[in-house]
């Protein structure tokens, strides 16, 4: 697999669309800080890590609004294995004016984009989830 943070975004957006209470994404220490993230913006309900044969695997729980769609509209990966994309603090993107959230990996971690702005952190820009 040439990208395992665009499979773990595939396998989000497909669960949606059968809408699927939970969906199983191999384990990395990269993905879980990824799904932490949208899980404390409000995209996914809850990731867990678990066990099963003997891999570990987060386990993610889908959040879904009143008229059954998926809470996640739409992602966007940035920046990719073939081409990697870095910003600095003050061209830190707004995705979808504001409505959106940009996944950003800093010195410091990996964080949202209004987080690493108000930290004054630049760095490789993920994705974006709206």
């Amino acid at each position: 697999m040439t990208d395992p943070i665009g499979d773990m975004l595939s396998r989000i957006k497909n669960a949606q669309g059968i809408r699927a209470n939970t969906v199983d994404v191999p384990h990395s220490k990269e993905k879980a800080a990824i799904l932490h993230i949208l899980s404390s913006v409000g995209y996914v309900e809850k990731v867990e890590e678990m066990k099963r044969m003997e891999k570990k695997i987060l386990r993610v729980g889908l959040k879904y609004r009143a008229n059954k769609k998926g809470l996640i509209a739409g992602f966007k990966r940035i920046s990719r294995p073939g081409r990697r994309i870095y910003t600095d603090a003050s061209k830190l993107p707004r995705v979808q004016s504001g409505f959106g959230t940009a996944v950003i990996s800093t010195s410091k971690g990996i964080m949202t984009e209004q987080s690493a702005r108000t930290q004054k952190l630049g760095g490789e820009v993920m994705l974006y989830v709206w």
